[in-house]
Formats: C-alpha cells, sequence, structure tokens
C-alpha cells in the first residue's frame, strides 16, 4: 500500500481545481431528474472464447496491453443510454474468465469515441486503472488510494450525489498516472475533458464517468491488482464488438 509522501501531496491549489473538475466530470447536478432503467447483470457467459475477452472484438482486443489480466468491461447497452453492465474478467493461460458482474451507469447522453468536455458522454476505449480514492477509509485497495475529504461531492448537489465519490478508481483518460485521481493535470488539455472514474452509483447517467452499486466498488478495490495491470473496456455494445 502506498501511504502518501510528497507523491500524495494536494496543495489547495488543486483541491480546488478538482472540485472544479468533479463537478463537470463525475455525476454533476444536471444528473438529477434521469431515471434508472433496470441493470441486466449476468448477461455474458462464465467463460470466456481463448481468444479474447467476450463481446469486444479485434480493433479494441489489440489495444488490451499483452501484460494485462484483469478486464473490467463495461457493456453500454445503446450508444445514447445510460445503462450499463460492468463485468470483471480475470485471464488464466489464454482464457478469460467471468468473475463478478453488475448494472451500472454510464454518460447520461451514452458514449462517444470522440469524447470532449461537458458532452455528457462516457468515451470509448481501453484505459488502464492505476489509482484510487475517496472519502472514506482505504477498504484494502491493491492500487495506490488515497482518503481525502476533498473528493467528496458537494453539499448543493442532490442529496442522492453525496455518496458517488465515497469510493472512486481513476480511468486513466487525459491524465496523469500515478497521482491521486481528483488531481486536475489534463496532459491533452482541459478541452479533452478527464477526471473520469469508477464510482459509487447514484441511480441514473454520469456526466462521463461509470457508476456501480458500493458493494461492486469495494470489490473491485480489494481485488485489481497493479501486478495484473489492469485495465477497462468500456462503450456500447456496438463500438466495443467492432
Amino acid at each position: 500500500m502506498h501511504s502518501g509522501g510528497v507523491r500524495r501531496a494536494v496543495t489547495a491549489t488543486a483541491v480546488l481545481a478538482s472540485f472544479l473538475t468533479a463537478l463537470s466530470a463525475c455525476g454533476g447536478a444536471e444528473d438529477r431528474g434521469a431515471t434508472r432503467a433496470a441493470g441486466r447483470a449476468g448477461t455474458h457467459a462464465a467463460t470466456a472464447a481463448p481468444t479474447g475477452v467476450p463481446g469486444v472484438g479485434d480493433r479494441l482486443q489489440r489495444r488490451i496491453p499483452s501484460g494485462s489480466r484483469q478486464v473490467v468491461a463495461v457493456y453500454g447497452d445503446g450508444k445514447d443510454s445510460a445503462d450499463s453492465t460492468v463485468v470483471l474478467y480475470t485471464k488464466h493461460g489464454s482464457t478469460w474468465k467471468r468473475e463478478r458482474g453488475w448494472p451500472g451507469h454510464n454518460g447520461k447522453k451514452g458514449w462517444t469515441t470522440d469524447h470532449h468536455e461537458d458532452d455528457d458522454r462516457s468515451p470509448v476505449g481501453v484505459f488502464t486503472l492505476s489509482d484510487a480514492g475517496g472519502v472514506l477509509p482505504d477498504p484494502g485497495s491493491g492500487l495506490p488510494y488515497t482518503r481525502s475529504a476533498a473528493f467528496a461531492a458537494p453539499r448543493w448537489w442532490a442529496t442522492s450525489h453525496w455518496h458517488d465519490f465515497d469510493y472512486v478508481i481513476a480511468i486513466d483518460y487525459n491524465r496523469v498516472k500515478g497521482t491521486p485521481p481528483n488531481d486536475p493535470t489534463r496532459p491533452e488539455g482541459e478541452k479533452k475533458g478527464g477526471g473520469i472514474w469508477l464510482h459509487m452509483d447514484h441511480g441514473s447517467g454520469t456526466s462521463a464517468c461509470v457508476s456501480v452499486s458500493e458493494q461492486a466498488m469495494r470489490y473491485l478495490l480489494r481485488t485489481l491488482d497493479p501486478r495484473q495491470r489492469p485495465v477497462v473496456v468500456m462503450g456500447d455494445r456496438a463500438d466495443l464488438a467492432a
């Protein structure tokens, strides 16, 4: 586990910037009126074909690092849907085995292959998972975990959002790996968006993040192992299969 130190220090400026990032990237106040569709977990076979992660075509399959042995697959219901199914796979030899699955949510407007700030869509792609954190104490995370009150959702958001960031896992989209998830640095610029996380579900779509239940977040935090080079493969089913 990482104890913090200089690498984990968050300056007052970074805290303010990360707060503003949370407003625009993860479950902002605009999510309030959305309605949750019924999740559909368990739609994938218990074990995968040896050639790759189920439902993922060659285009994205080739982007999974050869050393990765843990994949969090996010299967969006549709291009413009906020509903998704999240499945954890582990690789045993050449076979991907389904470990757990949960209903989840993604961007309130669906998915995009060209994500930018405030489009309310989640980016399609393959991204590494390197860092975690949240408001609550470390539940036994395999990933470096930063606990900080700076993750807390502002209290002027709807109460259903107040616990969104109790646990978060940073999706390595337009961010610096090895920093807390709320580090505001955007290497590709602010217009490309950022602050995209796996976090706790509030019952409807997000601004760009992927959300699952508290139980799912605790399981993922305790199971994802940096030595297994975990990645998330995410998108609507059509884009994933392409």
